[in-house]
């Protein structure tokens, strides 16, 4: 079996199907394959804010003219004949006789099967001989008789030195073809002159089968694709060897249609399904193959290479090594290695361990887990343990959905169903983002698949304590009983101490009774959990203001307005902070007005006594003339409301001349930052970024 290693990266977030793809593909050489929003006073926590292929079967009946007459019904014909003697070599032991099957690395060779020779599998239940495309093999004697009809695969007669005629060119439905001696009837009787109908090659070239005939990979029989599963079966696999999914899924499909009792068929199908990343279907169509043929050896290696990279490594195991066989070296590793990273990983979670936790999951994904949910889940249990709930969510988003299949329903992870778990999980992350319905509904779901687990159980009953504390807090808030709230906040936080809505609510209750520490403490603790959290961090701003603490709510205010920043409560906040840190830096703060447009500057005096006043001045030397000034112009007005401490002027060089001989300006567009009265910046022509990175470091 061919395997592939794809080195996983620390999250393994790239894309799952294509590495498992490249695990279970194709392989020609092997014979395998809601949360609260702000409110507008910034106190209410309740107010709103914002493979391979072998031969191909066919029934043949084959009269010949000479002394031997022989009657055959196989899954697949012979190999080519030539005009001598012929003698066979002896089959093959192979775990099927599913001609035209698709292999891949996940499965091993047909040598180390053991299976009977002979053995097959059909809707009418006739046992047939297999054929490969590497080498002829049949359960049939060799023949001294030689059909009058004998095509090679090449289309040419083989030279016996017997008298033969030239080659023509017949036309059979809306086909052509070149034929050696004899004839070939439509639906492949051969004629009593003795013909060979059914010659079909299992992987690629030319071929005859006994719905029509094959010349260079073309169809020349009308209606062959429409009736002919073993047809439809071998030019899906061609689609799949050159990557074409899709047609090749179509393909087996229409061939399940017509032969819905094949295995190899289905297994085919579960091949194609994991090129297009279709995983959980791929797990059913193997079980169907199996379930259709349990000794069906190629099928049980394919389903436990998938669940294997599910991580479902019991399951896999017991496919690995159904009916007496075992996977290759590099898989029985590789399901070792998943297996201890695994046992380790719940071990560490039992401990509370969480770094260790995350790392041997993400181990085991490494291993060879690549697509497992539960690992995924896993992990993101870990970051939400460890405080880190943007790296727990988007975990949690590359679980997927799926459909399990019957086995997954029933296999466990860390001491739950697997299927559990990923709702459990769910569940906490919802609930630390304040999103009460949606984590109720899934723990709710979590308790119908497993009502047996205790640690389902018992977060079932916290999430329905926590919602209703949570609830009971914001009808005290919104009846101002605010000690009474913060103490309704706390009680849901003694059972889920990860609630950052619990904390940034309650933050609101000390705020209205004036206790800015308590408050602070509360959103740092928010903030902690949830480091994006809006809301908290504006009342952590608000609760600095309060302790006059103006750098820090300085600060706070500066990521709400790259947040916020068409947000006018935040930009006055802002300046507000900002004035009151100048005044207690001792600075000069009289004449700072919040907001404005930009202010027009025509005369010298009117302009030096604009720049002297106290603060940051940005003024922009223009022409009318010119365009870059007219493209830039409209971003200064929007800089105006984003930094409304600073005040922005305008000077047009050609209407105020003697303001442009003043300050030396020579070419426009030009900008100049000026603090009480002094140049501290000169920018000539900038970009809009250049321009407002230089005006954001003088806002303070």
């Amino acid at each position: 079996m061919s395997h592939s290693k794809n080195p996983i990266s620390k999250l393994g977030f790239e894309s799952l199907a294509d590495r498992l793809r490249n695990s279970l593909s194709c392989n020609e050489e092997k014979n395998d394959n809601k949360p609260d929003f702000r409110e507008l006073d910034l106190g209410s926590p309740v107010s709103p804010l914002r493979t391979r292929t072998s031969g191909l079967s066919s029934t043949t009946t084959t009269t010949t003219t000479t002394t031997t007459t022989t009657t055959s019904s196989s899954s697949s014909s012979s190999g080519p004949i030539s005009g001598r003697n012929v003698s066979y070599s002896a089959p093959r032991k192979s775990d099927s006789s599913h001609s035209g099957e698709l292999s891949g690395s996940v499965e091993s060779s047909p040598t180390a099967r053991g299976l009977k020779p002979g053995h097959g599998r059909s809707d009418s239940g006739t046992s047939h001989p297999l054929i490969y495309s590497g080498g002829s093999s049949v359960t049939s004697p060799a023949v001294n008789a030689l059909p009058t009809g004998n095509i090679c695969p090449s289309g040419k007669i083989v030279k016996t030195g017997m008298a033969s005629k030239p080659t023509r060119t017949d036309v059979v439905g809306s086909g052509t073809g070149n034929y050696g001696h004899g004839s070939i009837m439509r639906g492949g009787a051969s004629p009593k002159s003795g013909g060979v109908s059914g010659a079909v090659d299992g992987s690629v070239g030319q071929s005859v089968s006994s719905r029509g005939l094959m010349v260079g990979g073309e169809t020349v029989k009308r209606g062959i694709l429409r009736n002919d599963p073993e047809e439809l079966k071998r030019i899906g696999n061609e689609n799949y060897k050159k990557g074409n999914f899709a047609e090749a899924l179509n393909l087996y499909d229409k061939a399940i249609a017509i032969s819905p009792g094949n295995a190899a068929l289905h297994c085919n199908r579960a091949a194609a399904l994991i090129g297009l990343k279709r995983l959980g279907e791929a797990v059913r169509e193997c079980e169907e193959a199996i379930r259709l043929d349990p000794s069906y050896v190629r099928a049980h290696q394919r389903l436990g290479s998938l669940l294997l990279s599910l991580g479902q490594v019991e399951n896999a195991r017991s496919h690995f090594f159904s009916l007496g066989h075992k996977p290759d070296q590099p898989e029985l590793l590789k399901l070792q290695a998943v297996e201890k990273h695994i046992s380790k990983c719940a071990g560490a979670r039992r401990l509370g361990d969480w770094t260790s936790t995350l790392k041997e999951a993400e181990a085991a994904t490494a291993s060879g887990a690549v697509a497992s949910p539960q690992l995924f889940a896993c992990r993101a249990e870990a970051y939400l343990k460890l405080h880190q709930l943007e790296d727990a969510e988007l975990c949690l988003s590359k679980v997927g959905k799926h459909e399990p299949s019957a086995a997954a329903c029933q296999s466990k992870s860390f001491g739950m169903l697997s299927e559990a778990y990923i709702f459990f999980v769910q569940a906490q992350i919802e609930m630390a983002l304040g999103r009460f319905e949606n984590a109720l509904t899934a723990i709710e779901r979590a308790a119908q698949i497993d009502p047996r687990s205790a640690e389902v159980s018992v977060l079932l009953k916290n999430v329905r304590l926590v919602g209703r504390a949570r609830a009971r807090g914001n009808d005290l808030f919104k009846s101002e009983r605010y000690t009474e709230a913060s103490a309704a906040y706390g009680e849901g936080l003694t059972r889920d101490s990860s609630n950052s809505v619990l904390y940034c609510n309650r933050a609101a209750c000390w705020y209205k009774l004036e206790q800015w520490e308590k408050s602070l403490d509360d959103c740092n603790q928010a903030l902690l959990i949830q480091p994006n959290y809006t809301k908290a961090l504006l009342r952590r701003a608000a609760s600095n203001a309060k302790l006059e603490r103006w750098a820090e709510a300085v600060r706070d205010y500066e990521v709400l307005r790259r947040e916020l920043p068409y947000d006018n409560e935040v930009a006055e906040s802002l300046f507000h902070a900002q004035v009151a840190l100048k005044k207690s830096r001792g600075e000069d703060v009289h004449n700072m007005k919040f907001g404005g447009e930009v202010e027009l500057v025509f005369g010298l005096e009117q302009f030096r006594a604009a720049i002297s006043s106290s603060g940051a001045s940005v003024v922009h030397f223009k022409a009318a003339s010119s365009l870059q000034c007219k493209q830039i112009s409209p971003f200064l007005d929007t800089l105006c409301t984003k930094f409304p401490s600073i005040s922005f002027l305008k000077v047009d060089v050609e209407e105020s001349p003697a303001i442009a001989t003043a300050e030396n300006v020579r070419t426009v567009p030009t900008f100049k930052i000026y603090k009480n009265g002094s140049r501290m910046k000169e920018i000539i022509c900038p970009s809009p970024e250049v321009l407002e990175s230089s005006v954001r470091h003088y806002s303070i």
